[in-house]
């Protein structure tokens, strides 16, 4: 009944959120542009970082392109739910409007989660899936049910990381007032997940492993889908993305226990 529940509100929010993003028709044009623009830019990078060599950290061109697709789709979510929503929750905190938040019959991680759909990132999610379509057909792997599968719960365990470090980021704003700027940076570090991380030097894998997980968001997925995942990382990212979630809820419930309400 409460899954049934938070469903139909998840769905009205949504809806919502869509009609009142259809105003601007003009912006799925924009987005499709800087898209491709985007793309563009970073199948260029690729190409140099390919230039005078068959092999990219023991990653073909067609395997780094599964890469880049994967990073892309994570980026058409980031567009699509992360930053219309977790962007507010520092707004929330300034203007006293978080008061309203805690007092709706509805989780508060949830509402500040999920409330709002952004159909702008949509052109990226299209995008990336055909970079991976296109990196898998071109690839000399034959194509498993059981690889698919894994890589899809792999990419759901990189998506759940990724909205842990944004949302406990933005739960920053409690105790301080510009943490947007640090959740760019987030962003913008996650760049990194473009290419393969064996392609980095050793210094820097180790910090896309255990500081800024960017291997289990796009390198452990990708070595799924081309059947070369092995199970230790696979848990690893697994555990990782379960231990990610609840430390979200934890830190955001102790959050809220420093938060100061406007009206106090």
């Amino acid at each position: 009944m409460r899954r049934s529940r938070s469903l139909s509100t998840l769905l009205q929010f949504w809806r919502s959120s869509l009609e009142a993003e259809s105003e601007y028709q003009l912006n799925l044009l924009l987005e499709c542009l800087a898209v491709a623009g985007n793309l563009a830019g970073s199948v260029f990078v690729l190409s140099l970082l390919f230039s005078g060599q068959s092999n990219l950290g023991g990653w073909s061109w067609n395997e780094a392109l599964i890469v880049l697709g994967l990073y892309t789709l994570l980026d058409g979510f980031t567009s699509c739910l992360l930053q219309p929503n977790l962007s507010k929750i520092v707004n929330h905190v300034q203007e006293g409007t978080l008061d309203f938040v805690l007092l709706k019959p509805v989780d508060s991680q949830f509402w500040l989660s999920l409330r709002c759909f952004s159909p702008w990132g949509c052109p990226a999610l299209v995008a990336g899936c055909v970079l991976v379509v296109l990196g898998l057909q071109r690839s000399a792997v034959v194509i498993q049910a059981e690889s698919l599968l894994l890589g899809g719960a792999l990419l759901l365990s990189g998506a759940a990381i990724l909205y842990s470090l944004w949302f406990s980021l933005a739960a920053l704003s409690i105790w301080f007032v510009k943490v947007w700027n640090a959740t760019e940076v987030l962003r913008y570090t996650l760049v990194a997940g473009r290419y393969p991380v064996s392609a980095y030097p050793p210094a820097l894998r180790l910090v896309f492993v255990f500081v800024l997980p960017v291997a289990f968001m796009t390198t452990v997925p990708s070595q799924a889908l081309l059947g070369e995942g092995s199970w230790p990382w696979a848990m690893g990212s697994l555990l990782m993305a379960a231990c990610s979630l609840m430390a979200s809820r934890w830190f955001w419930r102790f959050a809220l226990r420093h938060y100061t309400s406007a009206s106090s």
